[in-house]
């Protein structure tokens, strides 16, 4: 099946395989858009409500319950949830579970490389097999460079909401670097993938965050 599913992406993208990933991608990147647009809204409905979150917060300080109450009130009748800002997160999924199997199947991408380097290798594979000093490696080096760079200005861009306990907020500000990571252990692959959808990511933040109005 995975085969399958390569041979019709690398042949609808003139055979190169990176191509096909990048061009899968921005399709899973579009799929998801309607998500994002409602996800972006959700968020700027919260910043307006911030002021009414910490005042809940302060008034039922002392009762968790009845402030778990308030807030579930508060947001039914604005019509959003605390949890909105997490659908669009589970239904990529579902798609990067398909890229971590593409690029992890042992024949998928046998000789499809990017600039040189082999797209179905981990960077631990490419200094073994080509060294430190190779095109590459150097290939591997600007990926990792380059989502590290958009894990920063995506952790740049995020908004937390004010009743997240301050711990969460610190997780939620390091989860763009977890793309980091899988770079670091994950085939070439799925770095270019991670690359083009977080570059995306970044790029459709911005534009909602100028172009949507204060709801």
């Amino acid at each position: 099946m995975i085969d399958s599913l390569v041979t019709f992406v690398i042949g609808m993208s003139g055979g190169s395989a990176a191509l096909g990933i990048v061009l899968f991608t921005l399709a899973v990147r579009l799929l998801l858009l309607p998500l994002n647009v409602r996800q972006a809204r959700t968020m700027k409905i919260r910043e307006r409500l911030a002021p009414k979150l910490r005042e809940l917060q302060k008034r039922h300080a002392r009762n968790p319950e009845r402030l778990s109450r308030e807030l579930s009130a508060l947001y039914a009748k604005e019509g959003t949830s605390p949890f909105a800002g997490f659908l669009p997160m589970l239904a990529q999924l579902p798609f990067m579970w398909l890229m971590y199997s593409v690029a992890t199947h042992p024949t998928a991408l046998v000789g499809h490389q990017l600039f040189g380097a082999p797209l179905g290798q981990q960077v631990a594979g490419v200094i073994a097999n080509y060294g430190l000093v190779s095109a590459p490696f150097l290939v591997f080096v600007l990926v990792i460079v380059l989502v590290a760079a958009a894990a920063w200005l995506s952790a740049r861009q995020m908004k937390i909401a004010e009743e997240q306990p301050e711990l969460m907020k610190r997780i939620m500000r390091l989860l763009p670097y977890g793309s980091v990571l899988a770079v670091l252990f994950l085939p070439l692959a799925a770095g270019l993938y991670l690359l083009v959808s977080q570059a995306w990511a970044v790029t459709e933040r911005a534009v909602l965050n100028s172009r949507l109005q204060p709801a």
